[in-house]
């Protein structure tokens, strides 16, 4: 069944349909939020309450877009505000402990699929450029798809990736070079 199909189930009353939805995104949803917070925890939070808030608001979809950044756009909204509240505590953390004893940890690559060289290469980048190059390289929506999900406008995204791919090429030489 398509995804309008199964969400055409859903809402007519066969709860069960949204189970081929999750399944068939769960994987996709979970890579994307582990890379754009680049912790599995969080991630796996994060995906949890998409799919709760895409269940509930389920009524709300329209066919004009894709399911796919449909519930994408949930997701990185969620991730947002994930982040968001991240550093909030983490700069608590850091006002309340008056030295820090251990150097902190480097970013967590558990279970990532971008090899450890590509994340490295990817570190520095601003979150709305990273956001940007995974949806549009790592998940392959197109620029109208990205611009519906992200709010910004096309060639604005565009201007995103362009720098992104420039940040992790300049990145991935000097890697290379060390």
């Amino acid at each position: 069944m398509t995804d309008a199909e199964l969400v055409v189930e859903v809402l007519a009353g066969r709860t069960r349909a949204y189970a081929g939805l999750v399944e068939r995104y769960h994987e996709p949803c979970l890579r994307l939020a582990r890379h754009l917070l680049r912790n599995s925890a969080d991630a796996e939070d994060v995906v949890q309450e998409t799919f709760i808030r895409a269940y509930r608001g389920l009524g709300g979809y329209r066919e004009r877009q894709t399911f796919r950044a449909w519930l994408y756009r949930i997701l990185v909204n969620r991730c947002r505000t994930a982040g968001k509240q991240r550093r909030r505590r983490e700069e608590r953390v850091l006002v309340s402990t008056p030295v820090q004893t251990a150097p902190r940890a480097g970013v967590e690559t558990d279970g990532f699929d971008l090899g450890s060289h590509l994340m490295r290469a990817m570190e520095g980048l601003d979150a709305r450029s990273r956001e940007a190059f995974l949806l549009k390289v790592g998940e392959d929506l197109e620029y109208p798809e990205l611009a519906s999900l992200t709010g910004a406008s096309v060639p604005a995204l565009k201007m995103r990736v362009k720098r992104a791919r420039d940040h992790i090429r300049e990145r991935w030489e000097k890697l290379d070079r060390a």
